[in-house]
């Protein structure tokens, strides 16, 4: 009886996040400076806007309050995850150190970043995606497509799934970089993930259990609580 109800209870869907599983819980960093937003910025060290930081004060509250306290932290090397990081931590979390991890990185744009966003009509050899500036097998000069960063995110979860077995980790990263996370865990091509909306100080939360990938939310916030 224990096990046929241990199996019954593996498939219920319930928000619950019990400890003991391999979990990621994956933020994008908040909204940059204005000046930056008026160009392609991908792997530039852009920071976040200092207004957005003031007006969105709950929204790090609420991250605060959710994120599992035992969670190993990552960020991208970028200043724009780690002031996020910081911010969450400030307002509640309580101070965490975190390791800066490149295989979390936005898409690198190469010779494209700083481009203002209506200028790429004119290097683009493809169609971009109708929800992202580029197809996922364009390949900027000197960058890297999407689906460079879909396999580096997924070298990246794969890893830390192997190193951490069972515990919670949470990675502040990048737009692209958790669409390809969510790509790698449901096994779909990137080109289609590109079609997810990832917003800005979300959450969203993967769990690997033995070989097998779940996505156990996509884009919360705390105003869809």
């Amino acid at each position: 009886m224990q096990n046929i109800l241990k199996d019954k209870y593996h498939f219920l869907d319930t928000p619950n996040t019990p400890p003991g599983t391999t979990r990621f819980w994956l933020v994008r960093h908040a909204i940059v400076e204005e000046k930056s937003r008026q160009f392609l910025y991908g792997t530039m060290d852009v920071s976040i806007c200092p207004d957005h930081l003031v007006a969105q004060k709950r929204i790090y509250q609420f991250l605060a309050k959710r994120l599992p306290k035992n969670g190993i932290w990552f960020t991208s090397p970028l200043k724009r995850t780690q002031q996020t990081a910081k911010a969450i931590q400030k307002e509640g979390y309580g101070s965490k150190s975190w390791e800066a991890m490149p295989q979390l990185l936005e898409q690198n744009l190469g010779k494209w970043q700083g481009l203002p966003h209506e200028k790429m009509i004119d290097f683009r050899s493809q169609p971009a995606h109708p929800f992202w500036p580029l197809s996922a097998t364009e390949c900027p000069p000197e960058g890297e497509s999407m689906t460079d960063v879909y396999n580096r995110v997924g070298q990246f979860l794969d890893q830390m799934a192997h190193q951490h077995n069972g515990q919670d980790m949470i990675a502040i990263t990048h737009g692209g970089s958790i669409r390809a996370a969510i790509a790698y865990a449901l096994k779909i091509n990137i080109q289609t993930a590109l079609s997810f909306s990832i917003y800005n100080l979300s959450l969203t939360i993967l769990e690997k259990q033995a070989e097998n990938w779940r996505i156990v939310l996509v884009n919360e916030l705390p105003y869809m609580q």
